[in-house]
This record gives C-alpha cells, structure tokens and sequence, in this order.
C-alpha cells in the first residue's frame, strides 16, 4: 500500500527538508542508515515492478536471472552469495522459476547433493525483457544519484562487505 508524502518543514538551521508518509513521525529511526537502506530498496523495486508491468514479478527474479544466465551451472549456494540472500530465501524463488520452466537444474559432477542451474530458452526471455526495464529503472536511479553513482555504489558495496 503506497502512502502519501508529504514535505516536512525543515528543522531551523539544518537546512534538511525530509519526506514523512502521511506526517507519520518516524521518530529515532530516521537517524538510521539501515531503515533507509530498506525504505529505498522497496521504493526501487515498487518502482522497478511498475515499469516491467509485471504485477505478480517477485523481489529478487532479477538478480537471479542475471546471475545465472551471466554463470551457467551456478549452484545454489553460490548464487546465495551472489545474490545477497540466505539459502533459505532463495529456496522458494528457486522452487517458482523451475516450476514456471525459467532454469533448469542439472547434476554436478563434482557433488551429487548439489546441482547447477541454466536458464531455459523462456528464462532467458524473460531476463531480456527484465534487463530493457532495468536499464530504464536505472537511468531513473542515476538521475537520482547524480554524479556521485561510483561514490554511491563504493558506499553501498562496503556497507555489504564489512557488515556481512
């Protein structure tokens, strides 16, 4: 459910003018980098999920379908890494994509509890029609940032490494 924002008054002498929904007073969370960590991610990916059309297209399918279609035979637990996400998150977007014949799961020669994962020919269909919407969604994120994306994506890249 999107909410209303409405500018905030900024306080005297800080020159700040903050974006509250509905007026709502987030109180000591707006200090934190990790609640607008997490308010950014899901306006990114509200705003991604409106530009593909796609109202049932699940956080994540994305990142999942460059990575494996970038690393053909990729295992799970690599794409776990790959993607950010715990096993156990990843599990279920696995278990959609195989089910809707997007990947395809194969044995690894060097591990039988394990197994690779490839794109289907509807996989990689879907993975081009994501990445033309990503490449629009991203220039909308550049305009944002401005001339400080590398600066940016340095900051968010340490945030994962020293916090991981």
């Amino acid at each position: 459910m999107a909410s209303t924002l409405e500018r905030v008054a900024p306080e005297p002498g800080t020159g700040e003018v903050r974006d509250q929904p509905d007026g709502f007073d987030p109180g000591k969370l707006d200090s934190y980098v990790g609640y607008h960590l997490r308010l950014a991610q899901n306006a990114s990916f509200r705003g991604f999920k409106r530009k593909t059309g796609e109202g049932n297209l699940k956080p994540g399918w994305f990142a999942v379908l460059s990575l494996i279609g970038d690393n053909p035979g990729i295992t799970p637990m690599a794409l776990a890494r790959g993607s950010g996400r715990d096993k156990s998150s990843l599990t279920p977007i696995l278990r959609d994509m195989l089910a809707g014949g997007f990947i395809a799961r194969s044995a690894t020669e060097n591990d039988r509890r394990s197994y690779g994962l490839t794109l289907t020919d509807l996989g990689r269909d879907k993975l081009e029609l994501l990445s033309a919407h990503a490449v629009d969604h991203d220039a909308q994120l550049d305009a944002i940032v401005g001339e400080r994306k590398q600066e940016f994506i340095a900051i968010l890249r340490r945030i994962a490494a020293e916090i991981d």
